[in-house]
């Protein structure tokens, strides 16, 4: 009669895959944890907690699309990648050359509604798309309509409406 038993080699791959899974699942739960802890509502103070690559970032949407600005108070305007603004419908309204840390570059102006975490809003937002920029950058377009101060690793943002109409 033969043996209805697993093979051992199979078993001990089995359990390895189980152990594996177990460790993925943890750190993916990790992960969410330390991202969602990156943005608080205080009443009505968001308050931004430095990412490990050393900038705020602020959760938002661009034309209803999940994004997760770079907050960059260096940048006069906010700037978006060519994928996002593809993505997000954005119709170029014009051509632009921009100066930025690596160089000049050619991008777009288009009109976006941005939405951002806390109950900032700017609608028809005069944005800057960047065919080779790495992540959305949120600028003093914005910025500089709200009241906000630094703390070490902390951004705290009163927010006011930002629309542009």
């Amino acid at each position: 009669m033969p043996s209805k038993e697993l093979p051992h080699t199979f078993k001990l791959l089995t359990i390895w895959l189980v152990v594996m899974l177990g460790v993925f699942l943890a750190f993916k739960a990790w992960e969410r944890e330390r991202e969602a802890s990156r943005f608080q509502l205080a009443g009505q103070t968001v308050v931004l907690a430095r990412a490990p690559d050393g900038h705020f970032h602020w959760p938002g949407r661009v034309n209803g699309i999940a994004v997760d600005f770079l907050v960059d108070t260096g940048a006069s305007s906010t700037a978006l990648p060519q994928a996002l603004a593809e993505q997000a419908g954005l119709a170029p309204l014009g051509s632009v050359r921009t100066q930025t840390a690596g160089g000049a570059v050619r991008g777009f102006v288009a009109r976006a509604d941005v939405t951002l975490q806390g109950g900032v809003q700017a609608a028809r937002l005069p944005v800057t798309v960047l065919p080779d920029l790495a992540a959305p950058l949120l600028g003093m377009d914005v910025l500089g309509r709200l009241h906000f101060s630094q703390k070490p690793g902390e951004l705290r943002i009163e927010p006011q409406d930002a629309d542009s109409r």
